[in-house]
């Protein structure tokens, strides 16, 4: 009876160690990385670069929309790895001056970057730089995203992302949203790597509160946004 009340608490013991080192693992970049991937990376941070977006964003996006999957299409028809319409594709080539679009172009991995990124920039511009609604707007479309601004019905910030009428454009944010600073904490240069996510989120606040644009760390220097303002 002994033997046995000591083989189980050796059995407990090792299934508590086995939990600690999963958990010890799965915290690590390492394995972040595997699971919060960063393919395309230099066509990624191309185009953000030339549309002024923060790459890490344009990745975030892809996880939550492709989870990196160029040939991925939504049963509402949304092609690629950033999902894009073939309607606002179709807008978009117009806007950047390519001619002969059609909708397989968007699953060519290049091609989608350039329009999402591109997309992600107007929306930018549009909404005055508020990260929580171009998100929002980049799922819900611009157009209902508007009317809920000027009508009341969301006031436009993160916190507030329940009032926001449509579930899977409530899901979107969140997801995005997460996801966004999960890239942060994991790809940001050397130099700030001793941020962490709450740090970031603190500074954030901050600029937030002030009604100010935001610029990501190493971005700024370049003129690339990450956020904007909040009306909260």
């Amino acid at each position: 009876m002994r033997q046995q009340t000591g083989n189980n608490m050796i059995l407990i013991m090792l299934c508590l160690c086995c939990a600690v080192l999963f958990l010890f693992y799965t915290r690590t970049a390492h394995f972040g990385r595997l699971y919060y991937p960063y393919h395309y990376r230099t066509t990624i941070e191309s185009y953000a670069l030339r549309n002024k977006v923060d790459p890490l964003l344009v990745a975030a996006v892809i996880r939550v929309e492709s989870k990196f999957r160029p040939d991925a299409v939504s049963h509402k028809g949304a092609l690629g790895l950033m999902q894009i319409m073939p309607a606002t594709a179709e807008w978009i080539a117009g806007r950047i001056g390519v001619t002969g679009f059609t909708p397989d172009m968007l699953l060519d991995p290049e091609v989608n970057i350039r329009f999402g990124t591109w997309y992600l920039s107007s929306l930018h511009d549009e909404f005055g730089g508020n990260l929580a609604v171009v998100i929002a707007a980049y799922n819900g479309g611009r157009g209902h995203v508007s009317r809920w601004l000027e009508e009341g019905t969301w006031n436009g910030s993160y916190q507030e992302r329940n009032r926001i009428p449509f579930t899977e454009t409530r899901l979107f944010l969140h997801r995005v949203w997460t996801t966004y600073w999960r890239y942060r904490q994991l790809y940001q240069p050397p130099g700030h790597a001793h941020m962490t996510q709450g740090m970031v989120r603190f500074c954030c606040y901050l600029c937030l509160s002030q009604h100010s644009k935001i610029f990501c760390f190493p971005a700024a220097r370049q003129g690339i946004f990450i956020g904007g303002t909040n009306k909260s």
